[in-house]
């Protein structure tokens, strides 16, 4: 218990001259992104992910074999555009290679960008969701959640994807002290899987009980928050700003 509460107060406030020093917070952040873009994508634009692409995949073999109310062509739309989104993520991550903090920075600050197309998208249509709606908002959620996963994979932190939790609970189980591993890092894998849950369950909460837009506008402002907090603290000479190799 000790470590596993140690370890999660270095991730939350990392130590000076840490490897990654405030990314483990940032991208536990972004992690709870996911969670409230998730809950929107399945549970207001037709049970289809925009972030878990294994999710869509799956989903996307139940609509082809007639199961009802999934939409074929809603998770393949979702699945192109993560990958567009991806593919934007990959070059930035190459062309930013030798400074993460800016990386990160101009990522998020992107896709703040593209939630608050789909806040104006959804105000616009006055909280109904059209099918054009419905598709505007999985293609520019998409496009965001494809990035993000990218950047994320290129910073390099060590459980936190912000995107993906089956290697991370796999992780958690299988390197924990009764399968004999070393339990390395408990704290951090359960402060991610902690993340998305309450994104999910304050995405949830919101939608049941307020308008989409304000559900996506939380969203955005947790992005605005993490693009401009990394600008800050990646204005200096810092260790973790440098690529991890």
């Amino acid at each position: 218990m000790y470590k596993l509460l140690t370890d999660a107060a270095r991730t939350l406030a990392p130590p000076r001259g840490d490897r990654h020093g405030p990314l483990p917070p940032l991208m536990l952040t972004l992690t709870v992104v996911t969670g409230l873009v998730d809950a929107v994508s399945y549970l207001s634009l037709g049970h289809v992910f925009v972030a878990n692409m294994t999710g869509n995949v799956v989903f996307l073999g139940f609509a082809l074999a007639g199961a009802e109310g999934l939409s074929a062509l809603a998770s393949v739309i979702s699945m192109a555009a993560f990958l567009a989104g991806a593919l934007a993520g990959g070059r930035f991550g190459t062309r930013f290679a030798a400074h993460r903090g800016r990386l990160l920075t101009i990522a998020t600050a992107l896709e703040a960008v593209l939630v608050a197309a789909a806040v104006i998208t959804t105000a616009a249509s006055h909280g109904e969701v059209t099918t054009t709606v419905r598709y505007a908002l999985i293609v520019l959620l998409g496009l965001a959640m494809g990035l993000q996963n990218a950047v994320a994979r290129r910073l390099g932190v060590p459980d936190l994807t912000t995107t993906v939790l089956t290697l991370t609970l796999t992780g958690l189980a299988a390197d924990s002290t009764p399968a004999g591993g070393a339990a390395p890092r408990p704290g951090r894998r359960i402060l991610s899987v902690l993340a998305m849950f309450l994104g999910a369950l304050a995405g949830a909460a919101l939608l049941l009980h307020t308008e989409l837009a304000l559900t996506l506008g939380l969203a955005l402002v947790l992005l605005a928050v993490t693009s401009v907090a990394t600008y800050r603290l990646s204005a200096s000479d810092a260790v973790w700003i440098r690529p991890t190799a």
